[in-house]
């Protein structure tokens, strides 16, 4: 993981054609077309919510919906899932005209780029389509979805954990090793302190009597996780480092944190303030940050897709394309059963609080889960290349 960046090659301006130098600053159709995109899937995550917390009158007038399982309180879960198809499908439409595509000469990179009132008609078409489609089919989608997000959700801790060794081999490369010495103690020094702070603050609050063993058992787990991660970045045959240890740590820690948030209240163990599904302020920003944290997840996993490619020897930055099209709407295409998952707490059948996401037993798992498939890939990272010796992991 931690060294599979293809080599840059730079050039000087007298090797770029004039439309590099004389637009440099300005940016390219394709830069913005990912930001378009990233609108896109923003406007679907509003309409989801919307039809899912306003929309139940106006949903139950549909005859074919009344069926769904739980009655008239799952319709909103439902329409959720069906405007998850039509964003999923879109996205996935333009995953197939777009993969593979490679240079900028291709008739396909206009079409990523460009024809925008086509892509808008489609992208509001397959907003209508699912709502005409039966139950049973919603339903075997929302069970697909389920393993959709969870791609999701490992592709995005590969891109996690490759941003973290980046960051890393850039600070301790012998070109900025002797400026950036501090810098990497002062950051290795306060991943570890803010992590420590909030394994200290998850006990008082989330783990205030005994019986609170499941958070317990969680808080501790994290905490045992970050030894073990710790100790063999500090072996000598390993030799990692901290700094990237460190904001392992935090990652660790903040999935810890959200699974035992994802918890449903009680009146013992999980206190805290969150979601009310009342309107109150503190939902309504909760409810903001974490819709454009799913944004933002979708969008920096999707352009990310060097960690997922195979270096190139040769990359001549006049002809190629900046980032993978095709990987870039797959992102999105499983980023779209993700978002559904976490509006429905990745229980199809559950009736969600509005202004709630990302709650219930369910998620609570899905988090656990994700934070203990992050140490294990992450302590892999490390010692995979002493266990397979005849593998090469650069």
């Amino acid at each position: 993981m931690a060294e599979t960046h293809a080599t840059e090659s730079y050039v000087s301006d007298k090797d770029l054609p004039d439309v590099y130098i004389s637009h440099s600053c300005a940016p390219s159709n394709r830069t913005v077309a990912r930001y378009i995109y990233g609108i896109i899937f923003f406007l679907t995550n509003l309409i989801a919510w919307m039809v899912r917390d306003y929309s139940h009158k106006a949903l139950s007038e549909l005859h074919y919906l009344k069926g769904c399982e739980g009655g008239h309180n799952c319709l909103g879960s439902e329409g959720v899932l069906r405007i998850s198809l039509g964003c999923f499908m879109f996205f996935l439409i333009m995953f197939i005209t777009t993969v593979g595509t490679s240079k900028i000469e291709d008739p396909r990179d206009s079409w990523h780029s460009g024809w925008w009132p086509v892509k808008s008609l489609l992208w509001i078409a397959l907003m209508v389509v699912p709502f005409l489609l039966p139950t049973t089919f919603i339903h075997m989608y929302g069970e697909i979805a389920r393993y959709g997000a969870g791609i999701f959700l490992l592709v995005q801790l590969l891109s996690v954990i490759n941003f973290i060794y980046w960051w890393h081999e850039d600070w301790a490369s012998e070109e900025k090793k002797s400026q950036c010495h501090v810098p990497m103690m002062l950051v290795s020094i306060g991943s570890f302190g803010v992590s420590l702070f909030a394994i200290v603050v998850m006990y008082i609050w989330f783990a205030p009597h005994v019986s609170c063993s499941l958070n317990i058992f969680f808080i501790t787990w994290t905490l045992v996780l970050i030894y073990i991660m710790t100790a063999i970045s500090l072996h000598s045959k390993v030799s990692a480092g901290l700094m990237a240890s460190g904001i392992m740590a935090v990652y660790l820690v903040f999935l810890c944190w959200s699974a035992i948030m994802s918890e449903p209240l009680s009146e013992t163990c999980n206190t805290r303030p969150r979601q009310t599904g009342k309107g109150d302020w503190l939902t309504i920003v909760s409810f903001s940050i974490a819709v454009l944290a799913i944004v933002l997840a979708a969008f920096s996993t999707g352009v990310d897709s060097q960690t997922f490619a195979l270096p190139k020897d040769n990359f001549n930055i006049g002809d190629e394309v900046p980032y993978g099209y095709g990987f870039f709407h797959f992102v999105f295409a499983i980023g779209s059963m993700y978002f559904a998952m976490l509006f429905v707490g990745w229980n199809l059948h559950q009736t969600m609080n509005k202004w709630s996401l990302d709650v219930g037993w369910a998620s609570t798992w899905v988090k656990v889960a994700n934070e203990w498939v992050a140490a294990a890939i992450y302590i892999w990272t490390m010692v995979g290349r002493f266990i397979l010796k005849n593998r090469d992991f650069s």
